[in-house]
């Protein structure tokens, strides 16, 4: 296999006797079965059943049959990865709110998901629940997230992000002095309008930092990120965008809060970065 130790394997199973995934896929791999059981647990397995959807397949004893697809999506960097912990800052039963810490991904890849927000949820609750994504925040970003547990709530949360229903606000810290006490970024991204709006809260002449409170109109790939290097200012510590704004904190973009009417309840619901209980406005 690849000396980076990166690689996949994909496979229609053509077996007689019955025979363990694991087994099969050690042997297929030319891995210990240990590292395949910790790669099934962590997400890095596909099976995809005649007449099933392609699904994860964690449990290392299930048995293949003939005309089964799997896939490895073997990553020993990733696997070894240890995930900051996620807090759960309110549970709605039908979606929770949850605290996403700096580095810890929304959501799993084919590499595996034990390093998401989503997996962590799903783990949280007993009995599991169902996860759903309904909005993203970069992997390196930290702060507020939703978590949908049902397809209808996942749709009904999903509706309001789109239709702009849900107010997003954000804490950001940039390189160099911002004059403008307010003001907005309205140029295109990838061909389509994103509009960024902020507000100077501070400004460091020690550092050279400018602290802003940020607010989207658009949801564009890396809006903020991109925004603020495209007029000199990159966010601090961004390890893609800007020049001259490495940290050593990591990179200084936060989901301070989150607003939006329960499209169950009807209730105005309000959560803060820093609060770590619901708040009923």
């Amino acid at each position: 296999m690849s000396a980076a130790r990166r690689f996949t394997v994909k496979t229609t199973v053509a077996v007689t006797p019955p025979q363990s995934c694991c087994d099969y896929l050690a042997e297929l791999a030319a891995l210990p079965k240990g590292r395949i059981k910790d790669a099934m647990a962590k997400g890095a397995v596909w099976l995809a059943r005649e007449g099933g959807k392609r699904r994860r397949l964690r449990r290392a004893s299930t048995v293949v049959r003939s005309g089964d697809v799997l896939e490895l999506y073997y990553d020993e960097a990733l696997l070894r990865g240890v995930p900051p912990p996620a807090h759960c800052m309110d549970d709605q039963q039908r979606y929770s709110v949850w605290f996403k810490p700096a580095g810890l991904m929304a959501q799993g890849t084919d590499y595996g998901d034990h390093c998401s927000l989503l997996r962590q949820a799903e783990c949280h609750f007993h009995p599991r629940r169902p996860v759903f994504l309904v909005h993203r925040l970069d992997r390196e970003a930290a702060g507020l997230m939703l978590v949908a547990h049902d397809g209808r709530a996942a749709a009904r949360l999903s509706a309001l992000f789109r239709e702009h229903r849900i107010s997003k606000d954000y804490r950001v810290r940039v390189r160099g002095k911002i004059a403008q006490a307010r003001g907005e970024i309205d140029q295109p991204l990838d061909g389509k309008p994103a509009l960024t709006r902020y507000t100077v809260e501070a400004y460091d002449p020690a550092t050279g930092v400018t602290t802003l409170e940020v607010s989207i109109a658009t949801g564009r790939h890396h809006q903020i990120r991109r925004h603020f290097a495209a007029i000199g200012h990159g966010v601090l510590g961004d390890p893609r965008y800007g020049t001259g704004n490495k940290n050593r904190e990591g990179m200084q973009l936060e989901a301070v809060g989150l607003c939006f009417r329960c499209p169950f309840t009807g209730r105005d619901m309000s959560y803060a970065s820093n609060d770590i209980f619901k708040k009923l406005l």
